[in-house]
């Protein structure tokens, strides 16, 4: 029997014993192989420990393992004990954790098989994978465009093929904007519901991780996997985790959609307009109810997040001095250690270090941050307004289609503009999902869906939905898939 494609498939195949999880393994690692090195979505690949873990299962297989024998890619800022964690950062090189990440502990309880670690934006931050200290990872779709970012490692290996599933982490849209960008489903979930034990901090009240996969079933399956409570982690929400993969019934009759048109007037390529209106038809025609909502203060959301997020990660990344943290340089005094130790940091990561410190500091505190925050929670407020209402906002995920590697770079703020749709979602604490709706001159575009706290299921229902309308495309990397 043939190796399947999906996650689902291959969990039943594995129990089956119709085909062993050591030759999936082999599999993934010999496509990963045969694509990666023009695509660059993996900082590491862990063959001999990932053949040795399926290698384990196939000789005693767990009883109730909803991912036996999956091969998953894990984003380099979620600890792995057995597999160097980087952040993509020269500043973490050599690192490897004595622990791993709640995350991969879930996964390994679920049977999975982790094969690599994926890169991404130096310690998360951006939206292209170019920031990555180790280069640019392209776009399976085509190899002169950004796969987006940060997590766009991850998004790459799951749309080329490489791997049926991989995590990511989302800050400010580093799921939902790569899983648009490269034509897969990316999910971040309510701030906390997957535990953040074990991630690489970047914004302590915005990071959170969440699943990426080719098909909505293997979505809600790595979804179940990793959701839940952990008492390491104390933003952990003690909420029970649903049946997520029963909601995918593909019924969304009297689901009401809400649709902010007077955000989307403005920035959003015509292709990415005509591909959402499309993908938003199809909903209605399936029985969903579209009406028109105001987010007032969403058009803040960009320069808040900018604030806010800067603010955390000027706090989280003051531990990387050399001494406590990170590769530490040879100097004669405590000052040129903490200067060339951190003169290792990327030049994305030193300006939001720095906007970080500068509204944080005295005299700008109350202008900048104070200010930042409390239209944050108006932003949340009008969520809350609005779903009282709807069921679920939509956008597009992303304005644009995949961009060129290289034309953003030079303009941090036209870098940031990208993720000028999926903010609003981290500073609200709330879930978001990018569904591929459609092309755009030849390139994928995602159509982003936003629910109320907890509510995942509302989420992965419509996706379900529109998936069976308007089947995903894979590239022509993903081969059999």
């Amino acid at each position: 029997m043939s190796v399947p494609a999906r996650a689902a498939d291959i969990r039943d195949a594995v129990a089956a014993r119709q085909v062993s999880a050591a030759e999936v393994c082999r599999d993934a690692l010999n496509r990963i192989a045969r694509l990666d090195p023009g695509i660059h979505a993996f900082l590491h690949v862990d063959v001999d420990g990932a053949m040795a873990r399926a290698e384990r299962l196939d000789r005693n297989p767990p009883a109730d393992a909803p991912l036996l024998g999956v091969p998953v890619a894990v984003k380099d800022n979620i600890c792995t004990r057995s597999m160097p964690t980087t952040a993509a950062s020269r500043l973490l090189e050599r690192y490897v954790p004595p622990y791993s990440a709640a995350v991969i502990e879930r996964l390994e309880r679920a049977g999975a098989v982790i094969v690599g670690k994926t890169n991404c934006d130096e310690f998360a931050m951006g939206s292209s994978t170019e920031h990555s200290a180790f280069g640019p990872t392209r776009n399976p779709w085509a190899a002169d465009r950004s796969p987006g970012g940060s997590s766009g490692g991850s998004a790459a290996a799951v749309a080329a093929g490489m791997v049926p599933l991989a995590l990511g982490s989302d800050t400010g849209g580093s799921i939902r904007q790569p899983a648009a960008l490269c034509g897969v489903l990316g999910l971040k979930p309510t701030y906390g519901r997957v535990s953040r034990y074990g991630l690489i901090a970047f914004g302590s009240s915005l990071d959170q991780i969440g699943p990426f996969a080719g098909s909505v079933q293997d979505l809600a399956c790595l979804f179940e996997a990793i959701a839940g409570p952990d008492p390491r982690d104390a933003t952990s929400a003690s909420v029970p985790v649903d049946h997520y993969s029963a909601a995918l019934s593909g019924d969304v009759a009297g689901l009401r959609v809400g649709v902010p048109g007077h955000l989307l007037n403005e920035g959003v390529e015509p292709g990415v307009r005509a591909a959402f209106d499309s993908a938003v038809r199809e909903l209605q025609q399936a029985g969903a109810q579209i009406t028109d909502v105001q987010l007032p203060h969403a058009s803040l959301a960009i320069p808040v997040y900018y604030l806010v997020a800067n603010a955390e990660a000027s706090s989280n990344l003051a531990r990387y001095d050399g001494v406590r943290y990170g590769t530490r340089a040879d100097a004669q005094t405590v000052a040129d250690v903490y200067y060339h130790s951190r003169a290792r940091f990327g030049a994305e990561v030193k300006r939001r270090i720095m906007i970080g410190t500068f509204v944080l500091s005295a005299g700008y505190y109350d202008a900048y941050y104070r200010k930042a925050q409390q239209v944050r929670a108006l932003i949340r407020r009008e969520y809350e307004e609005v779903f009282s209402r709807v069921d679920t906002v939509a956008v597009p995920t992303s304005p644009t289609v995949a961009f060129r590697i290289g034309e953003r770079t030079a303009d941090p703020l036209q870098m940031y503009l990208s993720d000028v749709f999926t903010v609003a979602a981290n500073l609200a604490g709330l879930p978001a999902i990018s569904i591929p709706c459609g092309m755009s001159e030849g390139l994928p575009v995602g159509l982003q869906l936003t629910a109320r706290a907890f509510d995942e299921a509302t989420l992965l229902r419509a996706a379900g939905a529109l998936e069976r309308r308007m089947p995903i495309r894979r590239p022509d990397a993903a081969g059999s898939l």
